[in-house]
């Protein structure tokens, strides 16, 4: 080998070093940097249900998605409504989807126990279920009464005749047999009325506290009767009245 052959031979030699070392840098600096960049995140798991909550579910989920398919409604529907009416003890749960401007009627569960008499809630302590329109306010899976939805009572009509200091509050439909104040449906009742509600997705859940059912027969004697009695009730039953016939006439809710 002559001294030309003998000095490009280095030559290729120091350059595959030298490639060799750049490759060897790069990868070097490129684990280093994927060491200081944290992995993603990992998405967390979706909270579990509550525990009664769940056994809600397997309780009567299916039960209940029959009872919605069997009305013409999917299920779980876009929005319910609630209607109580104290004096026959019913709780009626209507449904609708996005596609339907009418709730259909779904199913009417008894009411174990609701305390009181005719006429909406005023002081705290009056043992009265309310009349009027409210909302769900909130959703309770840890009750001492099963499960509850609680209802926005006092609302801003409340406020304007209950008492100004104590009008009272924290009323729920709730499970149990028992009542002050609220309306008790029994455990088995809640469980379905909670599911629906939770499962629906409009908010907010109006539901509607009537007297009593306002296209029965002797509604009229018995709505005279007590406001005879309790003319202060008159306001209120006439707005109930007027929202009840809007009702019947079309399906919508409308206050």
């Amino acid at each position: 080998m002559n001294g030309a052959d003998s000095g490009a031979g280095l030559r290729k030699i120091l350059t595959g070093i030298a490639a060799v070392a750049i490759v060897a840098i790069v990868a070097c600096s490129a684990f280093s940097l994927m060491k200081q960049i944290p992995p993603p995140p990992i998405a967390p798991a979706p909270p579990a249900e509550p525990g009664r909550v769940a056994a809600a579910r397997l309780r009567c989920g299916e039960r209940l998605r029959g009872d919605f398919v069997r009305a013409g409604v999917r299920w779980p529907a876009d929005e319910i409504f609630l209607r109580v009416m104290k004096r026959e003890r019913q709780i009626e749960l209507w449904a609708r989807n996005g596609n339907s401007d009418s709730f259909i009627l779904v199913k009417t569960l008894p009411v174990l126990a609701a305390s009181g008499g005719p006429g909406p809630k005023r002081r705290e302590g009056d043992l009265q279920v309310p009349e009027g329109f409210y909302e769900v306010n909130r959703f309770n899976p840890l009750s001492n009464f099963h499960l509850s939805l609680g209802l926005n009572y006092p609302n801003a009509d409340d406020l304007v005749h209950a008492d100004p200091v104590s009008p009272g509050f924290d009323i729920f439909i709730h499970g149990g047999d028992a009542s002050i104040g609220c309306v008790a449906l029994g455990d088995n009742g809640i469980e379905e009325l909670y599911l629906a509600a939770l499962d629906s997705r409009v908010r907010p859940i109006h539901v509607h506290l009537f007297p009593a059912r306002m296209d029965a027969r002797d509604w009229p004697a018995w709505r005279d009767a007590e406001i005879a009695e309790h003319p202060e009730f008159r306001e209120l039953w006439d707005g109930l009245a007027a929202a009840w016939t809007h009702f019947a006439r079309d399906g919508r809710d409308r206050r």
